[in-house]
């Protein structure tokens, strides 16, 4: 795609998840805040459109898959290009919800769901959530809505997404392995092998970084303490000028061999003291998440 006719501060976020999980909700609490909302484009199309006219407001994007021309891996094509372009502020917004959730919606709607209209709900439900776990390992920011009413859904998606006007900025904090490479649209990098790595302890081994046996071994590395104060320290440095400068979301990972272990740790770390200090802090172990995938039953 061509750039350079969309101005530098357009901010898009591309609207997805399974049906039923409140997706067309998030767009229209988005157009009410000056969004240009557009739900169900063409993927084809969507690189015509930015290469058009510069947008004078915000964009938001509803995909999913009744769009008529949806496939996971063109999606995620157009995810990975959307995030290069220099002009572009990308968000990714995954509207997530447990299985027996969804299930107990279409149930009470007696809607058919759209990835299996002659057959169960169940079939649908299971056939969507397959072809989407790749975008949701991709997604910038998760909702989970399972818990959520309309009015909840609309106060979390206002508190992401409205403008500035005093709201704190947004920090998420990642885990992943190198060997599956960086994740997409990280601000701030720390590597973790250097740390004693729990993976070669038996006991540990197939445990992770958020139980207490694995984050006391990895404490125990005489550089863990020094290394995690410094990087703290840094973050509270930088956090105000992040701030001053108007943005909106500060994303920090830590990487490991496996992503299992010590980037957990330091990720849970790193959370719970900016956390205590008062800041908007959301968690994301990419290969946890990933692990969790991978067992779902099929």
């Amino acid at each position: 795609m061509s750039g350079g006719q969309v101005p530098s501060d357009t901010r898009l976020v591309l609207v997805t998840g399974p049906s039923g999980a409140g997706r067309s909700t998030a767009i229209n609490v988005l157009e009410d805040l000056e969004y240009e909302a557009i739900d169900n484009l063409p993927l084809h199309l969507l690189p015509r459109l930015l290469d058009g006219p510069p947008p004078v407001r915000p964009m938001a994007l509803g995909i999913d898959t009744r769009n008529r021309d949806f496939a996971t891996t063109t999606l995620i094509e157009l995810i990975d290009q959307l995030s290069i372009r220099p002009d572009t502020d990308l968000t990714v917004l995954y509207l997530d919800c447990r299985t027996d959730i969804l299930l107990r919606r279409f149930s009470e709607t007696r809607r058919r769901h759209p990835m299996a209209p002659g057959e169960s709900p169940e079939t649908g439900v299971a056939r969507e959530l397959d072809l989407l776990a790749p975008i949701r390992a991709r997604a910038d920011t998760l909702v989970d809505t399972s818990e959520l009413n309309v009015h909840q859904l609309r106060i979390e998606i206002e508190r992401l997404f409205a403008p500035r006007s005093g709201r704190q900025l947004a920090i998420s904090v990642h885990s992943f392995s190198y060997k599956r490479g960086l994740p997409r649209g990280i601000d701030m990098v720390f590597d973790c092998r250097f740390l004693s790595n729990p993976y070669w302890v038996p006991e540990l081994r197939a445990l992770d970084g958020r139980d207490d046996a694995v984050r006391t071994h990895v404490a125990q590395d005489p550089l863990f303490a020094p290394f995690f104060d410094r990087v703290l320290d840094l973050t509270r440095l930088l956090l105000p000028a992040y701030t001053d400068g108007g943005k909106a979301h500060l994303s920090i990972a830590f990487g490991c061999t496996g992503g299992q272990h010590r980037s957990v740790a330091m990720a849970e770390g790193l959370a719970m003291a900016l956390a205590q200090d008062g800041r908007q802090v959301s968690i994301r172990h990419r290969e946890l998440e990933r692990r969790k995938t991978d067992e779902r039953p099929v």
